[in-house]
């Protein structure tokens, strides 16, 4: 049975954490459902991953790739991704990567993502906006920014291209995003948008990003 791109999930809410191991890579790309995006089963630096490349077409905030059967509200969403520009991406391309969750039936979803290249950029502002929370459709990182600057955003130390360990945990309205095993929270949301709801979960990636996900675990409460 193969591990290489593996999905951890609950099979039932209960006080302890009851898991069942999922092996995405045996069934390829299958186990995903695609929204304007190019998905396939690849190797990126060593290791077996899934590739999604966002559609040149495709609007900000709807291209990813939902994991099927998977039903998500609380618990700790992890993944190892990398995101970078793809070719002939715009200059405004920030490889940006992350994971969609509580997806609903009308299209709407919270989700956190990176902007890889702005971890190192040579503008200190640049660098404050390295991660995002938002919440699709009516709370973009342009009204974020508008209505309450920084609150949504945070700084970390990212490279394009580079694999980097990524988890959130989710509770309610909160939310904590860690990056590469650090005991301390990037990023904090305390107000998510969306009613807390069981939703579905997906591979995430922004306008002009060619992202690489592998070692997705799910773990629902």
């Amino acid at each position: 049975m193969s591990t290489r791109f593996s999905l951890v999930m609950t099979m039932a809410r209960a006080p302890l954490f009851a898991l069942l191991a999922v092996p995405l890579a045996a069934q390829s790309a299958d186990q995903l459902v695609g929204k304007n995006v190019l998905i396939a089963q690849t190797n990126y630096k060593g290791r077996s991953a899934i590739q999604v490349i966002a559609k040149p077409e495709a609007a900000n905030a709807t291209s990813y790739a939902v994991v099927k059967d998977v039903s998500f509200r609380d618990g700790v969403i992890e993944v190892d991704l990398a995101g970078q520009p793809a070719a002939g991406a715009l200059a405004a391309a920030r490889g940006f990567i992350g994971i969609a969750f509580r997806i609903q039936g009308d299209g709407g979803y919270e989700y956190i993502y990176l902007r890889p290249t702005n971890g190192r950029a040579d503008d200190q502002i640049r660098r404050n906006h390295s991660t995002q929370y938002s919440s699709y459709p009516d709370f973009d990182f342009a009204r974020s920014r508008q209505e309450a600057p920084e609150k949504y955003e945070s700084y970390v130390d990212l490279q394009p291209g580079v694999w980097t360990k990524y988890k959130i945990e989710v509770e309610g309205r909160k939310a904590r995003l860690y990056v590469q095993g650090a005991e301390q929270p990037c990023l904090i949301v305390n107000d998510l948008k969306r009613d807390p709801r069981d939703g579905g979960v997906a591979l995430w990636v922004g306008p002009g990003t060619e992202g690489y996900f592998s070692n997705l675990k799910i773990t629902a409460k």
